[in-house]
C-alpha cells in the first residue's frame, strides 16, 4: 500500500534536506578555510628565491648557494690533540685591524692532518719540560687575507697602532710585507703559535677601546698573555718579532729556541721575521689557497686519527 503524505510530512522532509545542506555547506567552508591557512602557512616558511629573467626568456631555475667546504685531509687541532691551549685572535676584536676577520666563524683551530700531528709530537715533548704549546692561528680562509688588505689600504684606520705597530707607518705595511695579498696559512700547514708555563694562569678578555700599550713595551706593560715571555706580543709589527733579533737576550731569546727547537724536530720550519710563525714541510697543498670559512661545519666530519 502507497503512504500518502500529508502537508505537515512534506515540510518535515523538506526542513530535514535543508538542514542536511546546511551541515554539507559548513563542512566544506571548513575544508576550504584550513586549506588557504595551510598555503598561506607554506608561503611564509619557504625560501625566498629572487631571479631575474630576460624579457620573454623563460626563468632559470633556481640554484643552492653553498659555502665551500675542506677536502679530505683537515681536521681539526683539538681532535687530534685536546691539551694543546688554543686562543684565536682573529675571532675577536683583539688583533691588529680591532674586529672580528672575515671567514672566522667559530674560535677553532684547523689545520691539515700531517701539521696536526706534527704538534702533537712536539706537545708531548713540551709537557715533558712543563711547558703547552698554545695557537693564536691555524688555518687562514682567503677571504680573511682580503680583509687585512682592505683594511692596510683604509689609511684611516690606525685604531690599534698604538699596540701592533706603533713605530710603522701604515702605508708602508703592504710594502714592507708586513701584510701580504696571499697567505701560507690558506694552505693548512702554517700556524702561528707560543708556549706556556704549566699550569697556564688564566688570561683577561680583551675590551675593545681600552688603553693600547706597545707590543714591545716589557712584559708587566704589555696585555696580559699568559705565555712565555718571548720579548714582543703576538702579531707585533717590529723588527724586534724577527726570530733571531740580537736584541732579544737571556730568557726572552731561551723562550724562543724552546719553541723552535720542539717544533724544527717534527717538520716545522720558521719564518725568520715572526717567532711565531711555523710551516710544516712537505705542505699537503703546497700550491692551493683554500677560502672555505674557520668552522666546525667546513670539515667533512672525518675524526682527527
Amino acid at each position: 500500500m502507497t503512504r500518502i503524505r500529508g502537508p505537515a510530512t512534506a515540510r518535515r522532509a523538506l526542513a530535514a534536506r535543508r538542514a542536511l545542506a546546511a551541515r554539507r555547506a559548513l563542512a566544506a567552508r571548513r575544508v576550504l578555510t584550513a586549506l588557504t591557512a595551510l598555503l598561506a602557512l607554506t608561503a611564509l616558511t619557504a625560501p625566498a628565491v629572487v631571479t631575474a629573467a630576460a624579457p620573454g626568456a623563460s626563468a632559470a631555475p633556481p640554484r643552492a648557494v653553498s659555502e665551500p667546504t675542506a677536502p679530505r685531509g683537515f681536521v681539526t687541532l683539538g681532535s687530534v690533540d685536546p691539551t694543546i691551549l688554543q686562543d684565536i685572535r682573529y675571532t675577536t676584536a683583539h688583533n691588529f685591524v680591532g674586529e672580528p676577520i672575515d671567514g672566522y666563524r667559530q674560535p677553532v683551530c684547523i689545520l691539515t692532518r700531517p701539521a696536526a700531528r706534527a704538534l702533537r709530537t712536539a706537545q708531548r715533548t713540551l709537557l715533558r719540560k712543563g711547558y703547552s704549546l698554545k695557537v693564536y692561528d691555524c688555518y687562514r680562509p682567503q677571504r680573511a687575507v682580503d680583509h687585512f688588505v682592505r683594511w692596510a689600504r683604509d689609511l684611516t684606520d690606525e685604531r690599534m697602532k698604538q699596540e701592533f705597530y706603533p713605530r710603522v707607518d701604515k702605508p708602508r705595511l703592504l710594502a714592507d710585507g708586513y701584510i701580504a695579498e696571499k697567505s701560507g696559512h690558506s694552505r693548512g700547514s702554517t700556524v702561528d703559535l707560543t708556549v706556556v708555563p704549566l699550569p697556564a694562569a688564566k688570561t683577561r678578555p680583551y675590551v675593545p677601546g681600552e688603553p693600547l700599550v706597545p707590543c714591545y713595551a716589557p712584559r708587566p706593560e704589555r696585555f696580559p698573555d699568559n705565555s712565555a715571555d718571548m720579548g714582543t706580543g703576538y702579531d707585533c709589527f717590529d723588527t724586534l718579532s724577527h726570530t733571531g733579533d740580537p736584541r732579544v737576550q737571556g730568557a726572552r731569546r731561551a723562550n724562543r729556541q724552546l719553541l723552535e727547537s720542539a717544533l724544527a724536530r717534527v717538520g716545522f720550519v720558521n719564518l725568520p721575521q715572526e717567532w711565531w710563525h711555523f710551516t710544516h714541510r712537505p705542505e699537503l697543498f703546497p700550491g692551493t689557497y683554500f677560502d672555505f670559512p674557520v668552522s666546525r661545519r667546513s670539515l667533512h666530519g672525518a675524526p682527527g686519527d
